[in-house]
């Protein structure tokens, strides 16, 4: 009981600094803290050990609880991974919509532009959350229906743009030659439910076009992250948007023109999440692996 009552203990301390709620909100508050401090910890051993050595024992260990405790926030290892995925995918999710809502609307390809980079730059700061929900499956767990809707977001923001640029009628074919023939049947069946719910105004060659580039961003970001481009590209960060331009225009978009979403300096990601050199001091660049 001694182990438990230390961090509520310290929760009890904190409100009666700042004044007492009442106790029904006091209940509120501090169920809201244990479980942002259960979930904060949980992301450190994410770090530390990947997904699949997650551990509620160790969680409530780490942070001086009962075993028992935290079963009253998260019944499960499962239902803890589950909240991890969730806050992982609204997090870049959101990234990628406040870096929409940074450009001019009518500035379509900019708009895409930023939000490529902007999912690059929440992917390279917070690595182990990015493999979580785009690496390996995690042996044993199935994601409930819970997560489909955050894990929807970064998509509807880009199918948002294809589709407004389709709408205005500013979707150009790629100049290929000679030119591809026409999308099968098949393919058109295949791809119809999204058509109907990201791409209503857009064909079936454009749809089929943007979702190859949207694989292709997480494709170069799984790549820069995973280690793949290590000796291969000695710097991502032009290579990346130039690659975002060129999916672009793949997809049909106008080329940007408001300067929106252009990318600061990003480090890659070093063995604590920083981007430092390696210890053996030839310079050499750690990538997480």
């Amino acid at each position: 009981m001694q182990e438990r009552c230390s961090i509520i203990d310290l929760l009890l301390l904190k409100w009666q600094a700042v004044g007492m709620p009442p106790s029904t909100g006091l209940r509120a508050r501090m169920r809201a803290e244990l479980t942002a401090e259960i979930k904060e910890e949980a992301r450190r051993q994410l770090a530390a050990e990947g997904a699949p050595g997650l551990s509620l024992r160790a969680v409530t260990r780490s942070l001086g609880m009962a075993s028992s405790a935290i079963y009253r926030y998260f019944p499960s290892r499962d239902d803890l991974l589950t909240a991890l995925i969730v806050d992982a995918y609204d997090a870049v999710g959101a990234a990628a919509e406040d870096a929409d809502d940074g450009c001019p609307p009518d500035d379509l390809g900019g708009r895409w532009m930023a939000v490529g980079l902007a999912v690059r730059a929440w992917s390279l700061a917070n690595p182990h959350e990015y493999a979580l929900v785009y690496g390996s499956p995690v042996p044993g767990y199935r994601a409930p229906e819970d997560t489909v809707g955050p894990a929807s977001r970064v998509t509807l923001v880009m199918a948002r743009i294809v589709d407004g640029a389709a709408r205005a009628g500013v979707v150009d074919d790629p100049p290929w030659s000679p030119s591809l023939a026409p999308i099968g049947s098949d393919a058109v069946g295949a791809i119809q439910t999204l058509i109907d719910l990201a791409f209503p105004h857009a064909s079936a060659e454009t749809a089929v076009r943007a979702v190859a580039a949207w694989t292709q961003l997480f494709g170069i970001i799984s790549f820069e992250l995973f280690g793949h481009f290590h000796r291969v590209l000695d710097d991502v960060s032009p290579v990346f948007e130039r690659a975002l331009l060129e999916m672009g225009r793949v997809v049909g978009l106008p080329s940007p023109w408001s300067g929106g979403g252009r990318m600061a300096d990003v480090s890659p990601v070093g063995p604590d999440g920083s981007g430092r050199e390696a210890p053996d001091g030839e310079g050499e660049v750690w990538y997480l692996v």
